[in-house]
């Protein structure tokens, strides 16, 4: 196992804004803050930028209850909520540019919304998903769930408040609803439990959280 082993957690997610001041009124009028830290970055970035932030929620009342929130901060919407073959959800862009997607598989409300998040996953949009999962496996995580090329989802150590999972690139934008073309800053950085910093193959960066800590 490598030196860096990432003990199978996710300590932070950080989104680096080019308005650092902007962006924190977002995340606060829209109660996303809880999920994400914040700093400045000017690297250039456009188009889309290989990852989405995905909410996971118990009934579609609270899908339009955070959806609505955001919305109302100044989000775009990507993909208005509204009801699957799979269950029901929204997708919105942040603006800073980060993706949000919240979603449920239940078709039905039990009753009012109460903001409750059941799961809050990162899914990166790899190159070649089995390159990327032997990648992470080598790097200490733990693989959950499999489906060949198309998608993986890592077990959280427990405690860890974000799951991690991969998905196909091209795929990853056509389920959020932007063009897949996009080059520069990915614009986030992970902060792992006892890991050492790295490049992951499709570029995204991990920090030790002593760094994290210090900036």
């Amino acid at each position: 196992m490598n030196a860096n082993a990432l003990t199978n957690a996710i300590a932070a997610v950080t989104i680096e804004a080019a308005d650092l001041s902007a962006a924190e009124r977002f995340y606060a009028a829209s109660g996303l803050g809880a999920h994400v830290r914040l700093r400045a970055s000017d690297t250039p970035s456009t188009g889309f930028r290989g990852f989405s932030l995905s909410l996971t929620v118990s009934q579609p009342a609270d899908v339009r209850h955070i959806v609505d929130a955001a919305l109302a901060a100044g989000a775009t919407s990507l993909k208005p909520a509204a009801k699957s073959f799979w269950g029901y959800g929204g997708v919105f862009q942040a603006p800073d540019g980060t993706i949000w997607k919240v979603a449920t598989s239940a078709k039905k409300d039990t009753g009012p919304a109460t903001g409750h998040v059941d799961s809050f996953v990162l899914l990166l949009g790899a190159t070649d998903v089995a390159e990327t999962k032997k990648f992470y496996v080598e790097h200490g995580l733990t693989v959950a769930k499999s489906f060949g090329r198309k998608y993986v989802e890592f077990a959280a150590a427990e405690g860890s408040p974000v799951k991690l999972a991969l998905y196909g690139r091209r795929a990853l934008a056509k389920d959020v609803g932007v063009p897949v073309d996009g080059e520069g800053s990915h614009r986030i950085v992970l902060t792992g439990q006892g890991a050492g910093a790295f490049t992951d193959p499709d570029g995204f960066t991990w920090e030790a959280a002593s760094v994290a800590a210090a900036s």
